[in-house]
């Protein structure tokens, strides 16, 4: 059975850090292209970070202060978030999309499987 477990969410303050994590089974995690996404009542889901076998994709708001990481040993990705601001604040989900080029990565039609989502709430 293919699960993706998001963990790691919770308030933080404006400027502050937190580190999500995500857990899968059921497929060959070493294989897929995994991604964050984000979602804001009334809004779709926001591309927020990606990671393939050697690149990663970053949404123009996070990049420089979130990071992507994936450890294939223990079929978890991360998301570490620095310097957070309440416009972070979203329902974070991670997803896992087979193999497939770096320019559909941002598109969340690209992912096939999807974990429950864990809150990250900012306070100024």
């Amino acid at each position: 059975q293919v699960q993706l477990v998001e963990s790691g969410g919770g308030l933080a303050q404006a400027g502050g850090s937190l580190r999500l994590s995500c857990a899968a089974s059921g497929f060959t995690f070493s294989e897929r292209v995994m991604a964050w996404f984000r979602q804001t009542p009334g809004k779709g889901r926001e591309f927020v970070a990606a990671i393939g076998r050697h690149t990663r994709e970053y949404a123009d708001s996070v990049r420089g202060r979130f990071t992507i990481s994936r450890e294939d040993a223990k079929n978890t990705v991360y998301l570490q978030m620095n310097d957070l601001n309440p416009e972070d604040t979203a329902i974070y989900y991670c997803a896992a999309s087979y193999p497939s080029f770096e320019s559909t990565w941002k598109h969340s039609q690209s992912y096939e499987r999807w974990g429950q989502g864990t809150q990250v709430a900012v306070s100024a």
